[in-house]
């Protein structure tokens, strides 16, 4: 009698506990972790009898299959956290989480001509959007999600019915769930610069893009574009549609900045506002830091001052950059608890004996980054981080004038753990608001993800969310 593999085993079990937390579709990146263990670790017994450290491995498993900004573009997304650490939000979702998956349609917006917040102007600008679920006569039931920093419009659904995993957001976005697309109109947009310009589900103008007055890419020359030109580009999306209100906005992370930015440079259109693992601001820390990001593209000699193709591309800056991204988007615990996973041990025999080998936490970091930036752009990220740094709400002097200008609901969901938009800038626009007057609250995740917990675990506030849009049903009429 044959028996099954022991990482077979192991995957079975993960998905037994795993699907009562999530939409399930491990196997295949399972596997693909499982192989990258170096070959000692594979026949390593995995104690598996811990639910919590289960949990923690099926939310990362997820994670990094979806791409989130964590990063993550096969990212970091796709997650939704484990109940032990954050109780289950199956009443939210009642119904929906063995539903058939919403299939959805990339589609193109063109304008022929863009004139940025800089005041330069940008040929031929084409994105891509995606839309779930049906416009109302009144063209009163819009909900616009703006994705965070390494993410696309692909917010829920799936392309195809076999696609590995869904959007995102799919666990609070589609039918019966916290985002209702049998209420409202949902519709995502890919940023100017999107970090993954060799998708093929993703159209973005950006660096890599051709200049039509070279018939070269663009590189360097391409116009630093801001927070505030992602939000006019599609505000000129939704206007082609005949669409001149919002019910709400929501995002996370740098999706977040976009949603607080319409809410302040076009108050009369934002009804709503959801910030997830966000930010009024980049203040003077998450400037810097930010820096740190773009710094080892730049120090990749195959950069050439951004004058690179896609052939010859500062891939291990890039690489370098998105380990770092990673990192900083999770926490020490999560980063613990998985190294034991892998066999992590300070004293390994590969950097013991050879200083061109690296720990087993590292290969497993490293290894994740080079996956992911084969779809990526080294200039694309560098202006995403400079887009990120020019950030305060409104763009202009300070951050209390933009949020004077805010008209709408707001509700704040910052994360505990988080390390990168840490909470108190979250915490930061909410009391700004209100010490203007505005009906704003806050809410905050509290799991092990970190940053990623905006992504990854948003299904946890999936009943804040639901609650702050359906208080209002009678504004749809």
């Amino acid at each position: 009698m044959n028996r099954k593999p022991k990482h077979e085993f192991v995957f079975h079990r993960l998905i037994d506990v795993s699907r009562k937390v999530a939409v399930g579709r491990l196997r295949p990146l399972f596997n693909a972790n499982y192989r990258m263990l170096p070959t000692k670790k594979r026949n390593a017994r995995i104690n598996i009898r811990s639910s919590k450290v289960i949990g923690l491995i099926a939310s990362l498993l997820l994670v990094f299959n979806s791409q989130v900004f964590a990063e993550t573009k096969t990212s970091s997304a796709s997650l939704t956290e484990n109940t032990s650490s954050t109780g289950s939000s199956d009443s939210v979702v009642s119904g929906t989480l063995n539903a058939a998956p919403m299939i959805v349609e990339k589609q193109v917006f063109e304008i022929p001509q863009y004139t940025t917040f800089g005041g330069r102007d940008i040929k031929s600008v084409k994105v891509g959007w995606e839309a779930y679920g049906k416009l109302n006569a009144a063209k009163t039931n819009v909900i616009l999600i703006t994705h965070y920093f390494s993410g696309s419009s692909h917010a829920a659904g799936k392309y195809h019915i076999n696609d590995a995993s869904p959007g995102y957001w799919d666990s609070v976005i589609g039918p019966g769930k916290a985002i209702d697309t049998e209420r409202f109109y949902v519709i995502s947009v890919d940023t100017l610069a999107n970090l993954n310009a060799y998708d093929p589900h993703v159209i973005t103008t950006g660096p890599a893009s051709i200049n039509p007055d070279t018939g070269k890419p663009y590189g360097l020359d391409f116009p630093v574009v801001t927070i505030r030109d992602f939000v006019n580009v599609q505000k000129a999306l939704l206007e082609s549609l005949g669409i001149r209100k919002l019910y709400a906005v929501v995002g996370p992370s740098m999706g977040s900045m976009q949603a607080i930015e319409w809410a302040s440079a076009y108050p009369d259109w934002v009804e709503r506002m959801i910030s997830v693992i966000g930010a009024g601001q980049s203040d003077a820390w998450t400037t810097a830091a930010l820096e740190h990001w773009a710094t080892p593209i730049k120090l990749d000699r195959n950069w050439s001052k951004g004058n690179y193709t896609q052939e010859h591309a500062p891939l291990d800056g890039l690489v370098g950059s998105l380990m770092l991204i990673t990192q900083n988007a999770l926490t020490p615990a999560f980063f613990n608890e998985h190294g034991s996973m892998l066999g992590f041990k300070n004293v390994e025999s590969g950097p013991l004996s050879n200083i061109h080998q690296s720990h087993s936490i590292v290969n497993w970091l490293r290894e994740r980054a080079q996956s992911r930036a084969k779809t990526m752009d080294a200039n694309h990220l560098l202006y995403l981080v400079r887009a990120c740094q020019l950030f305060v709400a409104g763009h202009q002097d300070n951050m209390k004038q933009g949020l004077s200008a805010i008209k709408a609901k707001t509700l704040f969901i910052p994360a505990q753990t988080d390390l990168l938009l840490m909470p108190y800038l979250s915490q930061s626009a909410h009391h700004g608001l209100t010490s203007l007057g505005n009906n704003s609250s806050l809410t905050t995740l509290d799991g092990k993800l970190g940053h990623l917990e905006g992504v990854a675990n948003i299904s946890a506030q999936a009943h804040a969310i639901q609650q702050f849009l359906e208080n209002d049903k009678a504004a749809m009429q």
